[in-house]
């Protein structure tokens, strides 16, 4: 496998948590920056946006990452809700996207399978696992950041999977193009 550094994103409104971590050539991950953006006292939604995308730009001039990985918005009861943590993993997709970077989507539950082998799992059990793969300590006021990181560690396991490529859809594109008869 190539070096590689992987940027993770846990969108948000308010709390916006980012992960980053390094591969190495021998295929070992290791822990390079993390830290969470309070955007609780922006008023304007679309302030809001203009900062994710300002930061998540500035993720990736620091740390050069050729991978983005950032957990979807899940279904929800609130459309309303749903709809502000698409237009947050948007600004920061733009962000990746105009860097020339693969950009890579994870559902909630998909991340925490990956890294704590239940899809249930709470925030402190993701966090003490994530801590445990990194050999890193991690405060509770970033539990937000290891949700980043998780989907950062997630990333990194379906590129070194060896089940990948042998079945399963891992995208849309994919899927449409294994099935058109089922696309109306």
């Amino acid at each position: 496998m190539a070096p590689k550094t992987i940027l993770g994103i846990d969108p948000g409104t308010n709390i916006l948590g980012y992960g980053v971590i390094a591969v190495d050539a021998a295929g070992k991950p290791s822990f390079i920056d993390m830290g969470v953006l309070d955007l609780r006292r922006i008023a304007s939604a679309y302030d809001k946006l203009v900062c994710i995308n300002q930061k998540v730009s500035a993720l990736c001039d620091l740390h050069h990452p050729q991978e983005l990985a950032i957990e979807s918005p899940f279904y929800g009861k609130n459309a309303q809700v749903v709809l502000k943590l698409g237009r947050a993993q948007g600004a920061a997709m733009i962000a990746a996207a105009a860097r020339g970077m693969n950009v890579h989507e994870y559902a909630p539950r998909e991340a925490k399978m990956a890294i704590c082998g239940n899809g249930g799992a709470s925030k402190e059990q993701v966090a003490m696992m994530v801590e445990k793969t990194l050999g890193i300590n991690i405060e509770s006021k970033y539990l937000d950041a290891t949700d980043a990181l998780a989907i950062a560690m997630c990333h990194f396991y379906t590129l070194t999977s060896p089940l990948k490529g042998l079945g399963g859809s891992s995208s849309w594109e994919k899927f449409i193009k294994e099935h058109p008869e089922r696309v109306k």
